[in-house]
């Protein structure tokens, strides 16, 4: 019998911004999108005082100031390093596990029988408070469907929640809305309410013959997964197919040269994660967008593609086909909001096609990045970079509320006294 767990952080970047700073232990904390824009997560306590998720951060500026609600700008790069200690110390635990998302991961349990799985559990979220001070809350149960509704339950209760019982699951099942289930939302939850199946019990018992009529196979194998029947094992990390790397300006441009600069950051971030993935960028894809929601601006969005005649990783590669798709689609007299790379058609850098009149060798330039990712990875992100992304950078987002980057910068690392 397979036995499944979801590890998720609780308020995880709220709790990151705990970990660095003990005096906002009990005190609302709110954390904002690109460019302080919206608020994106919240603490128990900001949930607690009613503010919304989602919603623009000047609406709830009364309420901020009444309760004086901690404000953070995003801060990626301590809760992607505090994620990553995350995952190895639960990987110490059980090797059998899949990263489902920057706070949550599903682990194989059945392999550590006849321990006693809900103590190993209580082990586990110790262990991780102890060595990250991330609090976390695990959900066990005999699918991946059940193990995410007793984790809802752990984290109203001490926790830890197991499922496998039967009775348990018809207790809770019997209350839980059908359009809080995992995989159910939106348009789906509407069609089971319109076939009277409002309950997580209800979708249960029906007919998997007409969920699947309605809800397609992913229906159907929710069905089966909240009867217990395993559907949805443990997914490996498939090397993905293209990657984007795009993010709004702190600022309107109008001059090419900035939009130049931050489109090679957004290209040298991209290619870093295609190397890490072992893939070569057969082609590049370049967007530039004005701000639509400034109706007293002329609107201008455009996209080029070139296609590579060498597949490559190289980053001075991608940033001169970059250039040149933006050459492709700039026009002076528009105040631009964004641009973006996607790298295309990627495969596997092992993959060499031959080629009859170009003599084509990775090896200098594959050596070359490897050194540049070595050092970045070491010493921290942009410790090395390349002349055409800049220094001044003046477009970059707003985040005036950003707190140091301690784990992954030298010059940000807490200090005491």
């Amino acid at each position: 019998m397979k036995i499944f767990a979801l590890v998720d952080c609780n308020n995880f970047y709220a709790s990151c911004e705990r970990v660095f700073d003990p005096g906002l232990k009990g005190r609302a904390i709110v954390v904002l999108s690109n460019n302080d824009g919206c608020i994106v997560a919240r603490s128990n306590e900001a949930k607690a005082l009613g503010i919304p998720m989602g919603v623009p951060l000047f609406e709830q500026k009364a309420i901020i100031k009444k309760h004086d609600v901690a404000v953070f700008s995003s801060n990626y790069q301590l809760y992607g390093d505090m994620s990553q200690r995350v995952m190895n110390s639960i990987r110490l635990h059980v090797p059998d596990m899949e990263v489902y998302s920057i706070d949550e991961a599903f682990l194989r349990l059945d392999h550590l029988q006849p321990r006693n799985l809900y103590e190993y559990c209580k082990l586990i979220r110790r262990k991780i408070l102890q060595w990250t001070g991330i609090p976390v809350s695990i959900g066990i149960g005999p699918t991946k469907v059940l193990a995410k509704v007793a984790n809802h339950i752990a984290k109203k209760q001490n926790g830890i929640f197991d499922i496998r019982n039967r009775q348990e699951q018809d207790k809770i099942l019997q209350t839980l809305d059908a359009g809080k289930l995992w995989g159910i939302a939106g348009r789906w939850s509407e069609r089971l309410s319109r076939m009277n199946i409002k309950k997580a019990s209800e979708l249960r018992d029906a007919d998997p013959t007409i969920i699947r009529k309605h809800l397609s196979v992913v229906g159907e194998r929710i069905l089966r997964e909240l009867k217990g029947q395993p559907c949805i094992d443990l997914e490996s990390i498939q090397p993905r197919k293209s990657i984007m790397s795009s993010k709004s300006f702190g600022n309107l441009l109008t001059k090419k040269e900035p939009l130049e600069e931050a489109l090679a950051n957004y290209a040298a971030r991209a290619c870093e994660k295609l190397r890490k993935q072992k893939s070569r960028a057969q082609a590049v894809y370049v967007f530039v967008q004005t701000n639509g929601f400034r109706k007293t601006d002329r609107q201008y969005n455009n996209a080029f593609t070139r296609t590579l005649s060498i597949p490559t990783s190289d980053t001075r590669v991608i940033i001169d086909a970059a250039k040149f798709c933006l050459n492709k689609i700039y026009r002076h007299g528009y105040r631009y909001k964004k641009t973006g790379i996607m790298l295309l058609d990627l495969i596997p850098a092992s993959l060499e096609q031959k080629q009859l009149f170009n003599n084509v060798n990775h090896l200098s330039s594959d050596r070359m990045m490897d050194i540049v990712d070595l050092i970045n990875n070491d010493h921290g992100p942009d410790t090395l970079f390349f002349g055409a992304q800049g220094v001044v950078r003046e477009w970059k987002m707003r985040c005036g509320s950003r707190s140091p980057r301690y784990t992954t910068q030298w010059n940000e690392l807490l200090t005491v006294g």
